[in-house]
């Protein structure tokens, strides 16, 4: 019975590994750096969901997607980090996308990320990390 409960923590800890270096690998490349290397052009046309300005809404997306998807990718301060982009989707997904999951507004892909960083969020970031060298 000890060996199948190790067997199934270290497939649970594999399986926090991938979903965090897979989902946080894939914000950082696909959306943070974008964003980063193209700052001046997307910044002039950026939301402003909370009317502070497009230039700190954007510079609060960036914490999200570069900073905190590394965060999550390297397992240091997963929760703290996980739940930044939790609401960082949420408001995506309804600002942007009107809570839409289908048709030409659609925020499929803001949905499944958040799925995937409240699930870190819930969970933390398994033994595999900086965090479980710690001992968090």
């Amino acid at each position: 019975m000890a060996r199948l409960s190790a067997t199934y923590t270290s497939t649970i800890d594999l399986s926090l590994l991938l979903l965090r270096v897979w989902f946080g690998l894939l914000l950082f490349v696909k959306h943070g750096l974008d964003k980063t290397m193209n700052f001046n052009r997307v910044s002039a046309h950026f939301a402003d969901p909370f009317h502070i300005g497009p230039i700190p809404s954007l510079l609060l997306v960036l914490l999200a997607e570069v900073v905190c998807a590394l965060l999550v990718v390297l397992g240091l301060w997963t929760r703290f980090a996980s739940a930044i982009l939790v609401i960082n989707f949420v408001v995506a997904f309804g600002f942007a996308h009107q809570f839409q999951l289908f048709g030409q507004r659609s925020g499929e892909l803001a949905f499944v990320f958040l799925g995937a960083f409240l699930t870190l969020c819930i969970s933390g970031a398994g033994r595999w990390s900086l965090d479980g060298l710690r001992g968090r």
